[in-house]
């Protein structure tokens, strides 16, 4: 049990070591623009259909169970702000982040994993390439700068979910819908909710490079890495998001 613990606490060690170094080295020349870019749209652009769809078949879901539990006590015109206050401040943020700690996180924990397997970081390394700042770092800014974009996308599609969704079920206004369910959100309920998502990013990115960056064991350890990858994010997302929201709740009382 002991080497367990001391195991444990080394791993959360290197890979915190890792994500901040990766982070560090990205604002360090040369600027590794193009390939950022590159991985904004492996990363963020292709995973965009499954977070809109995702939000959408949320949105619908959440409009349904919330107009069941909201008709008990005569309070149907409240189901569009309940919606909206639910998925920007705490629902959208960790579902997105959950859902591209799956897709991004086992993709980066992969590709890393088998270039290091075959040897393809040994290979930029002896051509005088910096491998971390190269495949770590861009991956880390590219999944920090998707990460709130899509989160933005998986609230918008949520939103539409529940009028589509009430509009069968009241036929409620587009105008009506959306000027209740934007009544009472401010600043201060988007911002730090959406913010905390750049952390999730550094979080998926960081633990994944870590993982597929250090994988061995030929395609099984590729393999090791992949799942890993998705469970630990997953895990630490949970419990990273317990954190912020407390710090939220401490630094802008306003928003609670």
């Amino acid at each position: 049990m002991p080497e367990m613990i001391r195991d444990f606490f080394r791993q959360a060690g290197e890979m915190g070591f890792f994500g901040v170094r990766a982070l560090r080295d990205a604002f360090r020349p040369p600027f590794e623009i193009q390939e950022i870019v590159a991985q904004i749209a492996s990363l963020g652009l292709r995973s965009a259909p499954l977070i809109g769809l995702s939000g959408l078949a949320v949105g619908v879901v959440m409009s349904m169970h919330t107009r069941a539990s909201l008709e008990r006590f005569g309070a149907e015109a409240l189901i569009p702000q309940a919606l909206a206050i639910a998925m920007i401040k705490e629902t959208g943020p960790l579902v997105t982040a959950l859902l591209l700690s799956g897709r991004v996180g086992a993709g980066i924990g992969a590709e890393l994993g088998g270039m290091r397997v075959t040897e393809q970081i040994d290979a930029l390394e002896s051509l005088a390439v910096d491998s971390m700042k190269y495949l770590a770092s861009t991956r880390v800014i590219a999944c920090m700068i998707s990460q709130p974009l899509l989160t933005t996308l998986f609230n918008f599609m949520a939103i539409s979910g529940g009028f589509i969704a009430e509009t069968f079920l009241s036929s409620i206004s587009f105008e009506l819908y959306f000027t209740r369910a934007f009544s009472n959100i401010t600043f201060i309920d988007y911002i730090p909710s959406t913010f905390k998502t750049v952390v999730f990013g550094f979080l998926i990115a960081s633990i994944s490079g870590y993982l597929g960056y250090n994988a061995r064991g030929g395609a099984e350890g590729v393999g090791r890495a992949s799942t890993q990858s998705v469970v630990t994010s997953s895990i630490v997302l949970i419990i990273v998001n317990v954190v912020l929201v407390r710090l939220i709740f401490f630094l802008f009382p306003e928003a609670q």
